[in-house]
């Protein structure tokens, strides 16, 4: 009996881009895959929503946009007259499509609280790894341009670098989706610009503003969107939340959580724990927003008061309290803060310790130290962008910027508190 072979030549509609096409059969196949399809359940902005209520677009749209970019630089640098295989290319749109395969719940705001110090980049190289096996070696180029390891480095530049097509596509979609008109770049414009100068990515001088304006952007959408004070409030709330869980959890208390969630949960897994037990990946490959989500909601009504307060907290958006400074809280004023929570709730200073505390964030919107943006100028010579901007005090922006916040109880969350234990 004949079987019928699916056209993988499909097109998705965009919001931002319009029609991407999918350029490789691979390509298909790996979007079938159950470890991409993933990505349609992890929220690329993790709990950004919860202060802009349209924040609500998946990795999977992210990776898509990426993808349909990659296709836009490698048809432009052909056009400069620099080569670039059919493999290469393929490689190189693979990776691109994949390089955010290992992002776990909620993205960046769980980073490390599901794995102890595992970033999602070496659980990506985990993931193409096994996907490599499974497609027999199909993504071996892919692996090499992700992992830095081919010859022509421009092509990892432009999956990872501080012009990549990563960062072109969530500036421009996360703008859209958060209606944050600042973080809004030329793309186009940017790409049409790219060229290649001894094997290294470039942009060619003409298109200086619109870098200017690319770094300008970065910086802007990361005090007004990825480090917004209550989105910061709202991660740390998820943070801590999944702290005391873990912690109960190791003291051997029950706790409602789904089968795949539970193994996390109850277990303290490093990089070489994936490299002990092969199925640990694919259990991590099947975690998505949906899995915390759902213990959250259980775990309200938990006897652990706590965590109680915490998760009740969490979904009815009802946020810690957050100061930020440029300079570090006084210890004394701290202390004055936990005293008082510690007297108010009547809890002991490590149960304290989930309810006020503090960090640091920084905002670096061009890091020149390990990768710099280059200009090519007519005449053959390369500038960095902070040296030849002089529209802009590009330098400056080069500067880490480093806030201090601290996080404490709002009255409402006390007031649930009290009720909970009395």
């Amino acid at each position: 009996m004949e079987t019928t072979q699916p056209n993988k030549k499909k097109i998705f509609n965009d919001p931002i881009y319009g029609f991407i096409s999918i350029p490789h059969d691979i390509i298909y196949d790996l979007i079938e895959h159950s470890y991409f399809q993933r990505l349609r359940r992890i929220n690329q902005l993790g709990l950004t929503h919860l202060v802009y209520p349209g924040a609500l677009h998946t990795r999977f749209h992210h990776a898509m946009g990426a993808m349909h970019l990659m296709q836009r630089a490698i048809d432009v640098i052909r056009s400069k007259g620099h080569e670039i295989t059919y493999e290469e290319a393929k490689g190189v749109t693979i990776a691109i499509l994949l390089h955010d395969i290992g992002h776990g719940p909620f993205s960046h705001a769980l980073e490390y609280c599901i794995v102890k110090n595992v970033t999602h980049e070496t659980i990506s190289a985990l993931l193409m790894d096994r996907l490599n096996d499974h497609f027999n070696g199909e993504l071996d180029l892919a692996i090499r341009i992700f992992k830095n390891q081919y010859h022509k480095k421009f092509l990892h530049q432009l999956v990872s670098s501080q012009l990549d097509m990563d960062r072109l596509d969530y500036l421009k979609r996360d703008s859209f989706y958060t209606g944050v008109s600042e973080g809004v770049i030329s793309a186009d414009r940017i790409i049409s610009m790219l060229n290649v100068k001894d094997d290294a990515l470039c942009v060619e001088a003409k298109g200086i503003y619109s870098i200017e304006k690319f770094i300008i952007a970065r910086r802007l959408m990361y005090w007004q969107v990825y480090l917004h004070k209550t989105v910061l409030s709202a991660e740390q709330l998820l943070v801590h939340i999944l702290k005391r869980a873990k912690e109960l959890a190791r003291n051997k208390v029950e706790l409602f959580s789904t089968p795949t969630f539970r193994r996390f949960l109850y277990h303290d897994f490093d990089t070489e724990s994936f490299a002990k037990d092969k199925s640990l990946l694919n259990d991590f490959a099947a975690l998505d927003d949906f899995d915390i989500t759902a213990s959250i909601k259980a775990w309200q009504q938990h006897e652990d008061a706590i965590l109680s307060m915490l998760c009740r907290s969490m979904l009815n958006r009802n946020l810690y309290k957050i100061e930020l400074s440029n300079e570090p809280i006084s210890s004394d004023r701290f202390d004055e803060m936990k005293q008082t929570v510690m007297d108010n709730l009547n809890i002991s200073e490590h149960e304290t310790e989930y309810l006020v505390f503090s960090g640091t964030i920084a905002n670096n919107a061009y890091n020149p130290k390990n990768d710099k943006i280059n200009l090519l100028y007519k005449d053959g010579t390369i500038l960095d962008i902070a040296a030849a901007a002089d529209q802009l005090n590009i330098s400056m922006l080069s500067k880490s910027v480093t806030k201090y916040y601290t996080c404490f109880p709002k009255q409402n969350m006390v007031n649930n508190f009290k009720k909970k234990v009395g």
